[in-house]
């Protein structure tokens, strides 16, 4: 470095500018990976402990964007070659995830920046590593594609979160140990609540105040001081799951305090399905319940909902429920194509009871007598079931954006088993 002196750069050949040009990168490289490590909070970075999947939840303003591009910079450095980028949106992508303050664009030295061919969705990093966008408004644009490294964005503002995160998984099949950085703001979605208790999800927690310092002023102050204490505060500021919500029917804590592990012999097993009213890629789940009487208890056995539930695939799954579990009957709501639900059923066994149920109660009213009962301790879970639970504790509520299809079987199978109960016992009562 000192006969640099010598000279101008200018006077150097052009062969030497380069050689030059490398050097100084490669100290200034240096130096910029200090200073994340410097800067970075601890919750900022990758854990030492072993994970598959780093799930940052954090507040709005709390540095999250800035976790997952500086981690995707290192996957890069370190030899990735093929980076997979999901947001909710294609143009939320760009002006977080890339064109934002914290984005891939605007991080490290120049020279070593990606470019971003947006015909393409692509990052071209200068190195030869690839960073392929996707929107999770569309699940099967990740179909065939594979990665070794994956971040993906605001995943509780997803528009189909189970898909799309189940076809990204699939494709990290690259290199010794391919990886997937979530970043979110925290909502009570059953998806999320699902893949917090994934088997090898780290997750780590940010507050909006813990990055005030690089905040407009008094940003965090003000927003302390509208929203502090409040659900949305716990929510948005502190990147917290909130444990209940207002108007919930039921809470995690009340179903995990009378969950069993098995259930004991039963006197009686039914399936409830909740169909859906369309087919194809775009339907709505179909809720079945498996659930059981022993006594003055009810047991769920079994969440069997899938998606995408076309009306022969939730037919054979029900039957083979029935079968299997040596089941009584099958409950299912008709409300809407009472006969083709029954015709669907009857088409792969005849000779299954179907028990068909129709309500002019609207979802809340019918679930109350369901939720008094698991208050009162009259039905256990037999087991975890994330999706269904997490669903059960957004019922009654203003977070829940779907059809509530895994509760309303949920709450046709339990409400069966407890009105037959009740018209055993006003039997016997004539009999005396």
């Amino acid at each position: 470095m000192k006969n640099l002196n010598a000279y101008s750069v200018s006077s150097l050949t052009d062969e030497k500018q380069d050689q030059l040009f490398e050097m100084l990168k490669g100290h200034l490289k240096g130096w910029l990976l200090i200073f994340w490590k410097i800067l970075g909070r601890p919750d900022q970075k990758a854990p030492e402990t072993p994970w598959n999947i780093w799930l940052i939840l954090g507040g709005r303003g709390s540095g999250k964007t800035r976790s997952g591009a500086e981690w995707v910079r290192a996957q890069v450095r370190g030899g990735a070659k093929h980076i997979a980028l999901v947001a909710p949106s294609f143009n939320e992508a760009r002006e977080v995830m890339l064109e934002g303050e914290s984005g891939l664009l605007n991080l490290g030295y120049p020279r070593e920046r990606p470019r971003y061919i947006a015909s393409r969705h692509r990052l071209e990093w200068p190195n030869g590593a690839v960073g392929h966008v996707y929107s999770a408004e569309d699940p099967d644009g990740l179909r065939g594609a594979q990665f070794d490294a994956a971040w993906a964005d605001e995943f509780c503002a997803w528009t189909y979160p189970e898909d799309t995160l189940s076809n990204l998984r699939l494709g990290l099949r690259l290199g010794e140990d391919p990886r997937l950085v979530i970043t979110t703001t925290p909502k009570r979605t059953p998806s999320l609540l699902k893949l917090v208790a994934t088997k090898g999800v780290h997750i780590s927690q940010s507050k909006t105040a813990d990055n005030a310092k690089y905040l407009s002023p008094g940003f965090a102050a003000l927003m302390e001081e509208n929203y502090g204490g409040s659900p949305l505060g716990k929510q948005e500021l502190d990147g917290e799951i909130l444990s209940e919500l207002p108007g919930a029917l039921w809470t995690l804590q009340g179903i995990s305090d009378r969950r069993v592990e098995a259930a004991p012999e039963l006197d009686r097993i039914v399936i409830a399905i909740d169909p859906p009213t369309t087919s194809g890629p775009r339907a709505d789940a179909c809720g079945i319940i498996v659930a059981g009487r022993a006594d003055d208890l009810i047991y769920v056995l079994e969440d069997a909902s899938f998606h995408r539930a076309a009306p022969a695939d939730w037919a054979d799954r029900a039957v083979a429920l029935y079968h299997h579990y040596r089941a009584d009957a099958i409950i299912a709501e008709v409300n809407q194509g009472g006969e083709m639900v029954e015709a669907c059923l009857a088409q792969v066994d005849p000779n299954v009871p179907v028990l068909t149920r129709h309500t002019n109660r609207n979802k809340r009213s019918r679930a109350e007598p369901v939720a008094q009962a698991y208050r009162r301790g009259k039905v256990r879970h037999a087991g975890r079931f994330d999706a269904l639970e997490a669903e059960m504790c957004l019922m009654g509520t203003d977070s829940l954006r779907h059809s509530p299809d895994r509760a309303d079987a949920l709450v046709w199978a339990v409400g069966e088993l407890m009105v037959e109960k009740v018209e055993q016992a006003v039997a016997r009562m004539r009999w005396v």
